[in-house]
């Protein structure tokens, strides 16, 4: 790899080989998702325990002060939303030229591998890459299911990651599933566990995140389990260490415990 891309992915994947990736782009086919009708005030306290922010170009230039030092991932796929058809039916929404100029560490896309529109968003990840590399800008592909949440399970998840590395992605972003390992195994590239929806409880979340990491995850990239906890902060520092201090569960849910006696509870609108 050239040295630009080589300096962006040790922006985002930190020297322990690790990260933690702060996603607030939920709005793009939610429209104002729960917790994060104001994404400024949602991720402002978050944002020292984040790697990297997952994030759209209007999000980004309305919410997120140009002081701020933490890396950007773009996301640049859109097109559809919640009360459309087919969640599948994306296109690339965000030009490279947009990604250099809001000084992006990396960008990102979904693909929905086994719908109606497979052909045409695996299109958009290599198109995207062509024009990605040409830059040193790192890709990583986002493994969606849209609706279909039984498609999580670890063939066809392995399936997904693969085709993604195979057509050029840096990283690749994918569910926690059962035999995680499987879906590393296959993945060429570094695979980071995406969050899907709010789990009843906190210890649910770092057991998954904890067991994903042992199988073969270099990180994360969890919104929703960290900023629609009642306890935010505590939630990230917990999760932050099982991946940069190599924490167990207990000791993450301990963490948990303590930070959330002295935090603030989140207002739940």
């Amino acid at each position: 790899m050239d040295w630009g891309m080589k300096n962006r992915l040790a922006r985002i994947i930190k020297e322990d080989g690790r990260c933690l990736f702060m996603p607030i782009d939920h709005g793009y086919f939610q429209g104002p998702t729960s917790k994060l009708e104001k994404p400024a005030e949602t991720v402002k306290p978050l944002l020292p325990y984040s790697d990297a922010l997952f994030v759209t170009r209007g999000t980004l230039r309305s919410c997120i002060s140009p002081g701020e030092s933490i890396p950007i991932i773009l996301r640049v796929s859109g097109g559809t939303s919640m009360v459309g058809k087919d969640l599948a039916n994306e296109g690339i929404t965000t030009s490279i030229k947009e990604a250099i100029r809001l000084n992006a560490a990396a960008v990102g896309m979904s693909v929905f591998i086994g719908s109606e529109y497979e052909k045409q968003t695996l299109l958009n990840l290599g198109n995207l890459v062509n024009e990605a590399e040409e830059y040193g800008i790192p890709v990583m592909a986002v493994t969606a299911v849209g609706r279909e949440l039984e498609k999580r399970d670890a063939r066809y998840l392995a399936l997904c990651c693969r085709i993604a590395a195979e057509i050029g992605a840096k990283v690749v972003k994918t569910y926690w599933c059962e035999n995680f390992e499987k879906v590393v195994y296959g993945c060429p590239v570094p695979v980071v566990i995406a969050g899907g929806p709010k789990v009843d409880t906190e210890r649910e979340v770092l057991e998954f995140v904890h067991d994903g990491m042992e199988r073969g995850a270099i990180g994360v990239n969890l919104g929703r389990n960290i900023w629609q906890s009642p306890y935010p902060v505590a939630m990230v520092k917990a999760i932050r260490h099982i991946i940069h201090g190599s924490g167990t569960v207990d000791e993450a849910v301990e963490i948990y415990n303590n930070v959330k006696n002295t935090e603030q509870k989140a207002v739940v609108v």
